[in-house]
């Protein structure tokens, strides 16, 4: 399965990147062929046990769905599915099961899609794809290619169990980090980095690498945690935060519209801005882990377990000159 869609991803991303998609390759076969993840077995076995496709997909609604109820033995769809437990980004339905993930991450396309360029006829990246979600959503906005990029290997798997059912979908997964995508390629209109920035370390390399990644006059879609302040404010936090290592830098929306303009994008406008609830982030039958609700202060959920400010995101948009 996986030697078939490395072929399949060689085949969709020449006429995308050109040149540029010879070490893409190279990464993504050493990642599944050579040297996979020691859960890669399971997680093709629990794929590969999924009903046979294609199957009717719908991929313009907030719960993405495959397939029609009561074309699949629930029992057998559900051990399939939970062996590519924990979902964290949707929700789905595949054959009439919901899948509800840790994310609502409709209510964030919701939030992004009304403040777009139109993605019909467009190529799009979107950096840190998760499950794929987003993706499919590009795509059945009428994007005209996506490429998903996302180093986590179980994320790839989810992805492949939508793909089953729509093989010729120009929708492309490569189980890379931003950094790894060959610099300058300019190969895309529009570049999606959602949930990303706070976790780089060098949070001004990574919108040098969105910029080199867009054609002249792209479109950046940006959404990232940010603190409430004023163009100077910024958190770096010293020790975790809501339970995360990785973490980083936190600017108010104001002192990242600086950072993009200083990267040399333009016309860059907030769209929108607000605090995570734990409505759109929490456990759940399909995601058993801890969630955001266990992340916050319990005397005050206006702040995290470590006493930061909790999570409040922003979008930003801007243009490559």
């Amino acid at each position: 399965m996986l030697e078939t869609y490395l072929d399949e991803l060689k085949a969709g991303l020449a006429p995308l990147l050109g040149e540029h998609a010879a070490p893409v390759m190279t990464l993504s076969r050493e990642r599944l062929l050579d040297k996979p993840h020691g859960d890669l077995p399971r997680w093709r076995a629990a794929v590969d046990a999924l009903p046979a496709g294609p199957a009717p997909c719908h991929l313009d609604r907030d719960t993405l769905t495959v397939g029609a109820p009561g074309d699949a033995d629930p029992e057998a769809l559900r051990r399939a599915l939970e062996g590519l437990m924990p979902w964290r980004k949707g929700p789905f339905e595949f054959f009439g099961l919901p899948v509800d993930t840790e994310w609502r991450s409709d209510w964030k396309w919701r939030r992004v899609a009304p403040h777009l360029s139109d993605l019909r006829g467009r190529r799009v990246l979107d950096v840190g794809c998760g499950s794929g979600y987003h993706g499919w959503r590009m795509l059945g906005a009428g994007a005209d290619t996506v490429l998903g990029i996302d180093p986590t290997p179980l994320f790839l798997m989810q992805y492949l169990a939508v793909r089953r059912y729509a093989p010729a979908a120009p929708f492309w997964f490569a189980p890379l980090r931003m950094e790894e995508l060959p610099a300058d390629s300019r190969a895309f209109d529009t570049v999606f980095s959602m949930g990303v920035l706070y976790h780089r370390r060098s949070p001004l390399d990574h919108l040098m690498e969105l910029a080199g990644a867009l054609r002249p006059g792209g479109e950046l879609v940006l959404e990232t945690l940010v603190v409430e302040g004023d163009g100077h404010t910024v958190l770096m936090p010293e020790g975790r935060y809501a339970a995360m290592r990785n973490v980083f830098f936190l600017p108010s929306a104001a002192h990242l519209a600086v950072w993009l303009r200083r990267c040399g994008f333009e016309a860059v406008r907030c769209v929108d801005e607000g605090v995570t609830t734990t409505d759109e982030q929490r456990a759940t039958e399909w995601m058993r882990f801890q969630s955001l609700p266990d992340f916050l202060d319990p005397h005050d959920p206006t702040r995290t377990r470590e006493g930061h400010p909790a999570p409040r995101r922003a979008v930003l948009i801007a243009r490559r000159p």
